[in-house]
């Protein structure tokens, strides 16, 4: 009948002994730390045979692999506290905002029951014309708006939610679309910015958002101006 070593036997054959069998056994169900580590390492030398010592390359690369995954965990702690930080840092922003009115990029706007329309403005590059449109969720245009700037900068507008008749609009989604005419140029497309109050703020996994009145969830990287 063959035998079966016990753990010990097998440290023995090593020339661990004893010691470094019994710092296995106690940590067998983790992974090895620096401590357990340190002493493996200490009984290996202390037991090693004179006439074959242990390779000096081999245990200096074993304290760099050590080392170098104590820095990696070292450093996962400072990100992972650098990030709580900075999400901490955002709500209280976003949280600040409640109840201001935000200036964002947009183009949607979505007309509630009582008919608030939508305010705004684009950046004009020169001296031109603006033609502001605004159409329904069928894609019919239901109101122009038109404005002339004499220099470059802020062009405002305003649509008060009743069409070109002068009706009140049905509530409902509707897109706004800019179109700016230089004096001695050719028309282009052009961003819109819309104002919109703050109702409320939303952590999502990819950073903060704010909650806006008649448009929707709108990234808090995206706000330009608060008042």
């Amino acid at each position: 009948m063959s035998t079966i070593n016990t753990n010990a036997d097998y440290y023995n054959a090593l020339g661990l002994g004893a010691a470094a069998g019994s710092a296995v056994e106690k940590s067998k169900s983790d992974s090895l730390g620096q401590a357990d580590f340190l002493l493996l390492m200490t009984t290996q030398l202390q037991n090693q045979d004179p006439l074959k010592p242990m390779d000096n390359a081999q245990m200096v690369s074993q304290l760099a692999q050590m080392s170098t995954v104590q820095g990696i965990e070292t450093l996962n702690t400072t990100v992972n506290g650098f990030s709580n930080s900075l999400t901490n840092d955002q709500i209280l922003k976003g949280t600040a905002l409640v109840g201001h009115s935000v200036l964002v990029p947009s183009n949607q706007w979505a007309l509630d029951s009582d008919g608030t329309g939508a305010s705004g403005l684009v950046a004009a590059p020169q001296a031109g014309s603006l033609e502001v449109t605004i159409t329904d969720a069928n894609g019919d245009v239901v109101r122009t708006l038109n404005s002339q700037t004499s220099s470059a900068g802020e062009l405002a507008f305003n649509w008060d939610g009743n069409n070109d008749q002068g009706q009140v609009m049905a509530a409902g989604k509707y897109t706004l679309s800019a179109r700016f005419t230089p004096s001695n140029g050719t028309a282009s497309d052009i961003q819109t910015y819309i104002q919109a109050p703050v109702e409320s703020v939303t952590i999502g996994s990819d950073g903060l958002y704010l909650n806006l009145k008649n448009l929707g969830a709108a990234p808090l990287e995206q706000v330009l101006r608060v008042s």
